[in-house]
């Protein structure tokens, strides 16, 4: 059995698959299948290793924060890498490290250390850290650290 991703394009599915491709380091693209219906395809590829399949079907339903790819970060310059690529182009910034890249998939930019401070076992700290996450677009680890030791 095999689990993967799939994500419903009107059109750009494989623009979408190049666009991913292209910012995420240990990504391939797999290939692409014409169906029998000419208004059908289906792409293939894999983001950091994770498999996704991208179909291309005319009927448009919007994605929403109910499933969305969470990038975890190893530091600021790498946090704001994947920010600025995902968002650009017409993406949008959302609150506490969420955003939609031009196509409306959401995603999550979550450092590392984010994680590591909202889960303190001291609830002071973790707490200052989460209400500094809340005001937030892009994650800031500086700031959060200064609001995590209070």
């Amino acid at each position: 059995m095999k689990i993967h991703p799939h994500l419903w394009f009107q059109s750009q599915a494989e623009e979408a698959m190049a666009f991913y491709t292209s910012i995420f380091k240990d990504s391939k693209i797999l290939g692409r299948v014409d169906l029998p219906d000419p208004e059908l395809s289906l792409v293939r590829f894999e983001l950091g290793g994770l498999p996704i399949v991208a179909l291309n079907a005319r009927s448009h339903t919007p994605y929403n924060e109910a499933f969305s790819f969470q990038v975890e970060t190893d530091d600021q310059a790498e946090t704001d890498y994947y920010w600025n690529a995902l968002t650009a182009d017409g993406g949008k910034e959302q609150p506490c490290g969420w955003l939609t890249d031009k196509f409306g998939i959401y995603w999550q930019v979550t450092p590392t250390r984010l994680l590591d401070m909202v889960a303190d076992r001291d609830r002071k700290k973790a707490g200052r850290a989460m209400q500094a996450m809340y005001k937030m677009k892009k994650i800031i680890i500086a700031d959060l650290e200064r609001a995590h030791q209070g």
